[in-house]
């Protein structure tokens, strides 16, 4: 896969509230699927879920294992240190930069 198709598929991941949500949490810990829909009971389907589930794993953002009739869900940290690195950090540091200079600008150094 191709760098930007695999970029195209984890911000299409990232761009729906509800990924978003499913993403946080298994920040805390892996859930099963069940565990996941019991969350948007009410609101979302297993069906829906399940294709929320697979959008994430397509952008390698959420690993499964299966243990019998359960799915296990886990996150993967991996794509958010590459947005990091890519996106985040080359802003980060130049904002710090900005920021020392600020301080010494009024420190008087």
């Amino acid at each position: 896969m191709s760098s930007s198709t695999r970029d195209d598929l984890l911000f299409k991941a990232l761009a729906d509230s509800r990924r978003r949500a499913i993403l946080d949490l298994l920040k805390d810990a892996p859930r099963t699927t069940g565990e996941l829909c019991e969350h948007f009971e009410g609101t979302l389907d297993r069906c829906t879920v399940m294709q929320h589930i697979g959008v994430l794993e397509r952008a390698e953002l959420v690993l499964s294992r299966r243990e019998g009739r359960t799915r296990w869900n886990y996150l993967n940290a991996a794509p958010f240190l590459e947005i990091q690195e890519r996106w985040i950090s080359s802003y980060a540091t130049h904002a710090v930069g900005l920021l020392s200079k600020l301080k010494r600008d009024l420190e008087g150094e």
